[in-house]
């Protein structure tokens, strides 16, 4: 809310005119000359009026400093805010990616184990079934492994930390290796 200085200089103006009319009017009914008044020092009503007019703007000053001082103070409220607020905008899209990431992991290691099954089924020797066994294996801790990750990843952003997580990178070179073990399997 603005301060209405015009108003304020307004009513300044108007007790001055105030003192200005009573002390014409005293001087004429005391029959002293018009200019003589003006070399003479205030009289104590003239004095504490311009006290009382000095008080007042210092009060409007102070008043106005303490405003400003505190619209200051929201001003950088608000900032604060919207920085906590675009940091977590970001953590969260951050961990959307990381949790993207490791689902894709999942499902790659879900298809490729269900896809090791068909060659489970065709395969007769046993070298080729151990390397299946050991690439399933591989797949479902790759599996657990993004389960884990994405579950930490959410701890994360729950607890407004950077969402980085270790499980993600075993996931991903488990199933790389239960992959690349099934794969080897079809050529044994």
């Amino acid at each position: 809310m603005p301060v209405p200085w015009l108003r304020i200089l307004d009513a300044v103006i108007g007790v001055t005119d105030l003192a200005r009319s009573r002390k014409m009017r005293a001087l004429a009914q005391s029959g002293e000359p018009a200019g003589a008044g003006g070399s003479r020092l205030p009289t104590g009503i003239e004095a504490r009026l311009a006290g009382v007019v000095v008080s007042a703007l210092k009060e409007v000053f102070e008043r106005d400093a303490r405003r400003l001082e505190l619209e200051r103070e929201q001003l950088e409220a608000e900032q604060r805010r919207a920085e906590r607020a675009m940091r977590l905008e970001l953590l969260r899209q951050a961990a959307d990616r990381e949790i993207g990431r490791l689902r894709a992991i999942a499902g790659f290691a879900v298809v490729s184990w269900l896809g090791s099954l068909f060659v489970a089924l065709r395969a007769t020797a046993v070298a080729p079934r151990a390397t299946i066994g050991a690439g399933w294996l591989f797949l479902l801790g790759g599996i657990a492994a993004s389960f884990s990750g994405q579950a930490t990843v959410s701890e994360a952003v729950a607890r407004e930390r950077a969402a980085e997580s270790d499980a993600g990178v075993v996931a991903l070179w488990l199933t790389i290796v239960g992959f690349a073990l099934v794969a080897l399997s079809m050529l044994l």
